[in-house]
């Protein structure tokens, strides 16, 4: 049964589209393959619940780290609430699995394209790592569709 809904909380509806998105944009990679130029940089909470990387990761990006999709990726499975992908970190083929609740920016450098997420928009209760975001990138805050209290 769902739960009892006293007011719609409009600031959780748009953050469930946009993470969406990326949902949207992986799986048209995962049944095709990237089209054009398009590549993916990916931000994720590495200290989020559900994130699985491995201990050699989680030491050297304990709380952060940026993945890039474009050329060499393998094993791409999107899901509804998480996908996972081989890449490669210094020569060894690793499978990293992310929630999308643990992403804190997703960008499309060729597309011009970006969406990033404040840490009170993720389940983790930390502060948001410093990310270098592509200057390509058109950034879209969800903050702008906030309404002002």
């Amino acid at each position: 049964m769902t739960k009892f809904v006293e007011e719609i909380n409009y600031d959780e509806l748009v953050e469930k589209a946009l993470r969406n998105v990326v949902y949207y944009a992986l799986k048209i990679v995962e049944k095709q393959g990237l089209p054009s130029e398009n590549h993916f940089y990916i931000t994720f909470r590495t200290d989020h619940a559900g994130v699985v990387v491995s201990k050699n990761l989680k030491i050297q990006y304990p709380e952060s780290m940026t993945i890039v999709l474009q050329n060499q990726f393998n094993n791409l499975v999107v899901r509804h609430n998480d996908f996972s992908v081989d890449l490669s970190f210094g020569g060894i083929a690793q499978t990293i699995t992310i929630p999308y609740d643990a992403i804190t920016y997703f960008a499309d450098p060729y597309a011009k394209f970006g969406l990033s997420y404040t840490p009170d928009e993720i389940e983790s209760e930390i502060a948001e790592p410093e990310t270098t975001q592509p200057q390509e990138a058109k950034v879209i805050s969800i903050d702008s569709y906030r309404r002002k209290h």
